[in-house]
């Protein structure tokens, strides 16, 4: 079977409706969007075992377990940016089989660790670092799928892969509590752990939490392997280099980065917040019995918003996400959630986390019908944009973390952490407006159905 397309011309109707490139593009969309809930999973697992390693007898400090929460956020954003440069080099079909594949290494490494009680913060540490490549892929499968629909579809397709991706995370975090409770997987893998919470001791499986998405990955993996096929737009590492003299580049970036960049942040603080934040008190909720809404929410919202933003614009709502963002840290620290002096604040400090949520969801489907319309000139400068901006945003569960755990231990709280985070959007969501809403932006997308930069500059345009 030839890996590489002879023929791709997903702009040419004709060829899209009955040249086999509709076909052709669903059925990669369906294959790779599979493929990417599974990397998410891979990715988030690590922030639904973190929570439970203290009650199995594993003794890290507070400082310690968010680190290990950022850890495959750190990895994942370098790993982001390497996979930006892969697709032009060697393809969808091998860079995406490869990428399923290894994912396999750090589920069963981790297996093993918490099957043995010494094994090392350390050992925890690399483990984490190697569930970044369930994160770093991202950066591979959006940039394919942008070269494989045309511009008009490029919100629909791209919010319904990235969206269902995002349940990747809402499946570790909903999943997690119900797989460690039997032994799923009878011996195969070890047997149970006494988990302690106060007075309650109960038997759970926590190794099965990193085990179920093992058979997943391989048989995903291998239908990869048989279906897809690569389009035929080549350039190397050098030429792809010609994203980073673009300002729009960077604009971009910082955009994602207040979307994505707080999707994945808050998906792996929240559990964490929620323990430390809460777990000191009398009856203090499960983390992972609410975690998973947030990332719920914010992904049915980036696979309902793909159309909307394809008609109307996605430079409207980023404005709306941004807008969104802003008022609700505000309203966050105001609230007295952050600083509870009873469980009483619990309820409203979980609905202004999953309104951030919510607002990230509707910005990370407008931004990526955004950035296509920002580089219409040139779709494997285009992909390429994609990439890196998704790269950079990866680097959002390290840096919440990190700065989330910093600021509850030198402030006793996360209110300088959200702080911080308003003013970044204000200057995000300034960016936004003046590049890509405005009708004097100089690269302003209002849909579809109203026009945009391209539409007006094409004719003239010179790459």
């Amino acid at each position: 079977m030839s890996t590489w397309l002879t023929k791709w011309e997903p702009e040419n109707v004709d060829f899209w409706e009955n040249g086999g490139g509709k076909e052709r593009g669903w059925k990669t969309l369906i294959v790779t969007t599979i493929a990417l809930l599974f990397s998410f999973a891979t990715w988030f697992v690590i922030s639904a075992v973190v929570v439970r390693l203290p009650g199995i007898g594993f003794k890290f400090s507070q400082m310690e377990l968010f680190w290990l929460a950022a850890m495959p956020g750190l990895s994942g954003g370098i790993l982001r940016i390497i996979n930006t440069f892969l697709i032009p080099l060697y393809g969808t079909r091998h860079v995406i089989t490869t990428t399923i594949f290894l994912k396999i290494v750090p589920m069963l490494w981790l297996v093993k660790a918490i099957n043995d009680p010494t094994t090392s913060f350390g050992e925890f540490l690399a483990i984490s670092f190697l569930c970044g490549l369930g994160g770093g892929d991202f950066s591979s499968y959006m940039p394919s799928t942008s070269l494989f629909f045309p511009k008009r579809l490029q919100g629909v397709a791209l919010g319904i892969q990235a969206g269902i991706g995002n349940f990747g995370v809402s499946v570790v975090q909903f999943l997690t509590p119900w797989i460690i409770g039997f032994a799923a997987f009878g011996s195969l893998i070890g047997g149970p752990q006494e988990f302690h919470k106060g007075e309650v001791v109960k038997q759970i499986w926590l190794q099965n939490a990193p085990f179920v998405y093992v058979p997943f990955l391989l048989v995903i993996g291998v239908v990869a392997w048989f279906t897809l096929r690569s389009v035929p737009v080549k350039a190397s590492f050098k030429e792809q280099l010609d994203i980073f003299s673009d300002k729009h580049t960077w604009y971009c970036t910082i955009i994602y980065v207040m979307t994505f960049g707080s999707f994945a942040g808050f998906s792996a603080a929240f559990p964490l917040m929620i323990k430390e934040v809460y777990g000191s008190f009398e009856n203090a909720p499960d983390p992972l019995k609410y975690a998973f809404y947030g990332p719920l929410i914010g992904s049915m919202l980036r696979v309902i918003f793909g159309g909307p933003s394809d008609k109307w614009g996605g430079a409207l709502f980023t404005l709306v996400s941004g807008i969104g963002l802003i008022i609700v840290s505000i309203l966050l620290i105001f609230s007295g959630a952050l600083t509870p002096t009873s469980l009483d604040s619990f309820s409203t400090f979980v609905t202004y986390m999953l309104l951030l949520f919510f607002f990230t969801g509707i910005g990370n489907a407008s931004t990526f019908r955004q950035f296509p319309i920002a580089f219409a000139f040139n779709p494997r400068k285009a992909a390429g944009v994609i990439g890196f901006t998704a790269a950079i945003a990866a680097f959002g569960p390290f840096i919440f973390n990190s700065l989330i755990g910093a600021s509850i231990k030198s402030y006793g709280s996360a209110i300088p952490f959200f702080w911080g985070a308003v003013i970044f959007y204000i200057i995000a969501t300034f960016l936004n407006w003046k590049h890509y809403y405005s009708r004097n932006g100089e690269r302003y997308d209002r849909g579809n159905s109203g026009g945009t930069w391209w539409d007006k500059a094409k004719a003239t345009y010179v790459n």
